[in-house]
Formats: C-alpha cells, structure tokens, sequence
C-alpha cells in the first residue's frame, strides 16, 4: 500500500503549493477531483455555509471539528484546517490541535486575534499580547501527535499595529516551533517582498483573497518572491455564489432551472463526483442491486 505523500513532503518540492479553499463536502471532492495536491479548510467558508452568517467569531470548536470530520471523510488528500484563536486561552488550544488531528486534518491555522475573531481581510480586528499568542502556538506545538502535523502560525498585527510589529510576532512563532509563518493582509507589493525577505528559507505562506486586503497575485509570482504556500480561501465560495445567485434568479423570473449563464454540473456527473459508482459496486457485491426486481 502506498503511504499518503504527507503536507511536510510536498512542502519540501521546488515552488509554491497552490491550496484552494474548500468549505464543505462537495467543495472538497470538487478540489480533490481536478487534482490538487493539498486542500485548506477555510473559515470564513466554513461559517457562512453550516451557519449563514459572517465569519467574526461566532463558529465554535465542536461545529468547525464537525466540518473537519466531513471533508476528511472526503477526500484523500490532505488539507490545513482553519482553527481561528483556538477557541480560548492555552487549554483550549491544546484541545483543538489534538481534536483537528484526530478528527484528519493535517495542519492547523491558528491566529492571535482577540476573541472574537474576524475574517482577516475586514476592519476593526484587535490582537492579544504577542506573549500570550507565542505561547498559544509553543501548546500547539506540543499538542500535535507528530511533525507531520504542520502548525501555520498566523499574525493579524499588520492591520492592528503595523508591519513591524507583525514581524516582530512572527519571528517570535517561528522560535516557537511553527511550521508555517502566515502575515495577514501585508497591503502592498514592498510589504509581500518585505515578509518574504525577512524569513527567507522559512516555510511563508501567503493568502490570496479575491477584493482583499492585499495585491492579488499568482501562485508563480508568490513563489518568485519566497513563499512556499499561496492561499486561494474564497475562490470556490466567491464563485458558488455567484453561480446560485445567477441559476436561483432564472428560476425564480423564467420558472426553470436551466438556461441561466451559470455554469450546471450534469446530474450523472455529480454522482460521480459524490461516489455512486462506489455505491452501486457496494450493492452489487452483497447482492443488493437486485433485491427490488421481482
């Protein structure tokens, strides 16, 4: 049996790893099927799809864990999972990290945002004492079952207390043990350039969101610059919405689902994608595909 190729592995290829946002069970074999090599489970994706509202801390541990059992019962790829704050002071983070592990997450996104939180590329986000957001990644550190458990360490300081401050805490994770150094929302080409030429040969990670915050760049241009990890959170939930938006208006005005400019997945493939060939072959190796004939 071939072992799955871990995160730790292909971070270690030449280039950048391109991670699409997925956000539930669907998202997640769609990304999976066109062949990506590692997924993210993106929060703000996550809240506004299980509970219809905006991503600014209203997610708990137990309903994000439950959305990391669905897409690890998924796909087969792995994937880094957005863990917010860690949901409260030290021992929850312990408790979070040692939850995404085992529920089959790869990696774990953790932030120093005050609670609560809010999607990074929004106003009014406050951060915690740099202190106090080391120690959250030194437990996650220590929490995780294995190296191949990658710790992503993300600071919102550049939007709360400037660029400087937002390096001076990320060096403080990377001395902590993270895996993956993530600077939120840099607001400009220099201040990319700027985060990638203080961590060279650190493992960066870079989150490309589609009207955000910072330049919008490609995976190849991220990776000229430095960083081994270019983050697409929104691209898959930006556009699902604009699909529905567009397929829900032509049924409401012309009565039928079909004819819209959105694109329609055929229904054969889509169960496809959702594994009925496994299910039929299930059926018929126990002999329940005939049961209905008479």
């Amino acid at each position: 049996m071939i072992e799955p190729t871990t995160l730790r592995a292909l971070l270690q290829r030449d280039g950048c790893l391109t991670l699409p946002g997925v956000y539930d069970g669907i998202s997640a074999r769609m990304a999976a099927s066109v062949g990506f090599d590692a997924l993210y489970m993106t929060g703000y994706g996550v809240v506004a799809s299980a509970l219809g509202v905006a991503d600014a801390g209203t997610a708990t541990f137990t309903e994000m864990l439950d959305r990391v059992r669905c897409i690890a019962g998924a796909i087969s790829v792995p994937f880094i999972a957005d863990g917010d704050t860690g949901y409260g002071g030290l021992l929850n983070v312990d408790r979070t990290v040692r939850g995404y592990a085992a529920a089959g997450a790869s990696g774990i996104q953790l932030e120093d945002q005050e609670f609560p939180k809010k999607c990074g590329h929004t106003e009014f986000r406050r951060v915690i004492p740099a202190d106090d957001a080391i120690a959250k990644i030194r437990v996650a550190v220590d929490a995780r079952p294995g190296r191949d458990f990658l710790i992503v360490a993300r600071t919102d300081a550049r939007y709360a207390e400037g660029m400087d401050a937002a390096l001076r805490r990320a060096e403080g994770f990377l001395n902590a043990g993270a895996d993956v150094l993530f600077v939120e929302s840099p607001e400009s080409h220099e201040e990319l350039r700027r985060v990638a030429e203080t961590f060279k040969g650190a493992t960066l990670l870079a989150n490309m969101v589609e009207g955000g915050r910072t330049p919008y760049l490609s995976t190849s241009e991220l990776a000229a610059m430095g960083f081994k990890i270019a983050l697409y959170p929104g691209s898959g939930f930006l556009t699902a919405a604009g699909a529905l938006q567009l397929v829900y208006r032509n049924l409401k005005t012309a009565g039928t689902g079909t004819g819209s400019k959105a694109p329609m997945l055929s229904f054969a493939d889509m169960n496809t994608l959702m594994g009925f060939p496994a299910v039929h072959a299930f059926e018929k190796r126990y002999g329940l595909a005939d049961s209905h004939k008479e």
